[in-house]
């Protein structure tokens, strides 16, 4: 799995004009599954994005209250090295990328966190406000 993992003051998404999704300070969390991803790499990224000490003081979103909002993003396993249009092989099928974020929201709710969702295949409109900025890549 490989998040985009942006620190916010707040974030929020929209599906057709209607807010699904929406937190306060917190983590805005950016999705996708690899074709091969399954239980255990749905694990490690959930402890990995509960843990990671990247929120003010060097503190973790799980230390902070912090919400997280995730948004499947399949775009993330774009492989652009060769031509002019991306291809996408890498990413897991849609079926499978849905039932690993559901996981993934869950797994990250067992850590004690709220957790936000997009509207998986939707075409989203996400908005949030960076704090720092402070973004990173995450991969497992």
């Amino acid at each position: 799995m490989r998040a985009v993992l942006a620190r916010v003051t707040r974030a929020h998404v929209t599906v057709d004009g209607e807010q699904v999704g929406a937190i306060g300070a917190g983590l805005l969390a950016l999705v996708a599954a690899h074709r091969d991803d399954g239980p255990q790499q749905v694990s490690a990224i959930a402890a990995k994005i509960a843990g990671l000490r990247i929120m003010r003081d060097e503190r973790s979103v799980v230390d902070t209250g912090g919400q997280v909002l995730l948004v499947s993003q399949f775009t993330l396993y774009g492989d652009t090295r060769k031509g002019r249009r991306p291809s996408w092989s890498a990413a897991a099928s849609g079926p499978v990328a849905a039932e690993l974020l559901d996981d993934l929201a869950d797994a990250l709710r067992a850590h004690g966190l709220s957790v936000a969702t997009g509207r998986f295949g939707a075409h989203m409109a996400v908005e949030s406000v960076n704090d720092g900025p402070f973004t990173v890549l995450v991969e497992v």
